[in-house]
């Protein structure tokens, strides 16, 4: 078993938390993890990007080559396209739609949507509006973790338990939220993937 992922997005929108969930669900496995982050901007706002490989053998390095990414995991749509000569060619990019204009130069957004969605495999849903409706705006990222979650390799129950793990300190409010969330999102990608075969 080997998944290597790109997670990226803005500053502030939960991009290291989908990250630590990850790595907390595959270290319970038994499964080897290395992670990079290499951040812009780290401040809300800025852009974020972290490499995190998963196996079930030692891993040499933790940055992934460009060709070489199993999975695109993106809260911003431009930045998931940043991204896209790291993906291989049969790889996923999972994305949220709505835009993070933090540029003035942003590109035009359906020209962002024409080429996500001129890829062979995306899952592009607008992640806050499904947390807004099922759970809290600030749940955003746990959604786009849900719809990334049949990708990784990992057990859906196992990236739960780290949810639970993770948001276990906040309460079973926050826990039950993260949750519904997450449950949300694989709800969504397993919509998508229906449409893409």
């Amino acid at each position: 078993m080997r998944t290597d992922i790109i997670l990226s997005g803005v500053g502030g929108q939960g991009i290291l938390s989908i990250a630590t969930i990850i790595g907390s669900a595959a270290i319970n496995e038994g499964l080897y993890i290395k992670q990079a982050e290499v951040h812009g901007m780290s401040q809300r706002g800025g852009d974020v990007q972290s490499n995190l490989r998963i196996s079930s053998e030692p891993i040499a390095s933790d940055l992934i080559p460009l060709g070489k990414a199993d999975i695109i995991i993106s809260l911003e749509p431009m930045e998931a396209l940043r991204y896209l000569p790291y993906l291989r060619k049969d790889g996923w990019l999972i994305t949220n739609t709505v835009p993070f204009i933090n540029i003035s130069n942003y590109p035009e957004e359906r020209k962002l949507m024409d080429a996500i969605q001129g890829l062979k495999h995306a899952v592009a849903i607008d992640v806050d509006a499904i947390a807004k409706q099922v759970a809290s705006p600030r749940a955003a990222n746990i959604v786009l973790l849900g719809a990334a979650s049949p990708f990784i390799g990992i057990d859906v129950d196992k990236i739960e338990e780290g949810i639970r793990r993770i948001f276990g300190r906040k309460g079973e409010d926050i826990v039950e939220m993260n949750l519904k969330a997450f449950r949300a999102g694989l709800e969504h990608a397993h919509a998508s993937i229906g449409q893409t075969k």
